[in-house]
């Protein structure tokens, strides 16, 4: 069984107990260190040479976002970012997401059953990534010009290291593109910072969804993190069959998750069939993989991202191996394709054979 090293970042002894302690408690990782600032933390990584490093948001000094960056640019390597559930933080957490960090974990609050319950599958999986400096990633291809929303919906899953891949896509989509509905795996208050980032960099309007939201062209509806399944209907309980409309629902989690993509991507298969366009990007697990073949099999065409460029090539994976991928493309490509493919003037359609069974 392969052992992965790991070293322990957090300006505060308690914390830096905690997370040691539960990830001593997986047979393969081992804490080969601990620091508690971005010296030490340096210093550190050059004498033990781990595979991950859990990083502190807020540490004196040099904060997790600075330190971060700078690992980034000389030293790439696995980062899970440890964060509290702030606003702040989840600004903080959301930028070193985008520049690099591989996954983020929520500190406990009181009154958590099981702290950090989800800590050492991610710092299992970030061990697995292969990290590489910003400038190694391909500028996104750019949207074509005359664009005008042919009416469908475009659905989006992703997660581990979803964040820069979001960008990426949505940052090249023009503003009056399709109505965009996204599912991402983030802890709650995440989810609000990653629509507010995503909104500034992006010429559509971003915004997490809300309950019975009508999905409108030039707005990214975002899955807030929590305790709900973000879905697609069409109408209300009074009016069925009307407009489309983001519904919030409360329900267990699907595949580990809550949000899910799988939930989101069954929706939009039962209730707008081939009005739709699947996107499953890079992400951890196969959450999305069975909810794609649904919307494929209801008529909607898909794309999933391609191995070479996704920093986690599990979601995808499991869903172009079970028949929901039409397409896979390269990340820097699907944002442009996405919007070729809704664009009414350009009357692509790229309308999808069904898998075989």
């Amino acid at each position: 069984m392969r052992r992965y090293r790991v070293l322990v970042v957090d300006d505060s002894p308690t914390m830096r107990r905690l997370v040691s302690a539960v990830l001593r408690a997986s047979p393969d990782l081992d804490v080969v260190g601990e620091a508690c600032d971005a010296i030490e933390a340096r210093a550190a990584i050059k004498a033990l040479d781990p595979d991950v490093v859990t990083l502190d948001v807020e540490m004196p000094g040099m904060d997790g976002l600075d330190f971060l960056e700078r690992l980034m640019t000389l030293r790439p390597m696995p980062v899970v970012m440890v964060s509290s559930l702030t606003e702040r933080c989840g600004e903080i957490a959301t930028r070193a997401l985008a520049i690099g960090a591989v996954d983020c974990v929520a500190k406990p609050v009181p009154g958590d059953g099981e702290p950090f319950a989800d800590l050492a599958r991610k710092v299992r999986a970030a061990a697995a990534v292969r990290v590489r400096r910003p400038e190694a990633a391909e500028r996104p291809e750019p949207a074509p010009a005359g664009y005008a929303p042919d009416g469908r919906v475009v659905a989006v899953g992703s997660s581990t290291g979803g964040v820069e891949a979001l960008i990426a896509v949505l940052g090249v989509l023009p503003a009056d593109c399709s109505p965009v509905v996204v599912t991402q795996h983030m802890p709650p208050l995440f989810t609000r910072s990653l629509a507010d980032r995503l909104d500034r960099l992006c010429a559509p309007a971003v915004c997490e969804a809300t309950d019975g939201a009508p999905l409108v062209p030039g707005r990214v509806y975002l899955a807030p993190g929590g305790a709900k399944h973000l879905e697609v209907v069409r109408g209300s309980s009074a009016r069925p069959g009307g407009p489309a409309r983001c519904r919030l629902r409360e329900g267990e989690p699907v595949n580990g998750h809550r949000p899910s993509v799988d939930a989101l991507f069954r929706s939009v298969a039962r209730h707008l069939g081939p009005a739709a366009v699947g996107v499953i990007l890079t992400g951890m697990g196969r959450d999305g993989a069975d909810g794609l073949r649904a919307m494929r099999d209801a008529g909607a065409a898909t794309l999933g991202q391609d191995a070479a460029t996704s920093l986690v090539y599990g979601m995808p994976r499991t869903a172009f191996e079970a028949g929901g991928v039409e397409r896979q493309l390269p990340l820097h490509r699907i944002g442009a394709e996405i919007a070729a493919m809704t664009d009414a003037t350009n009357r692509k359609t790229s309308r999808c054979r069904k898998p075989h069974s």
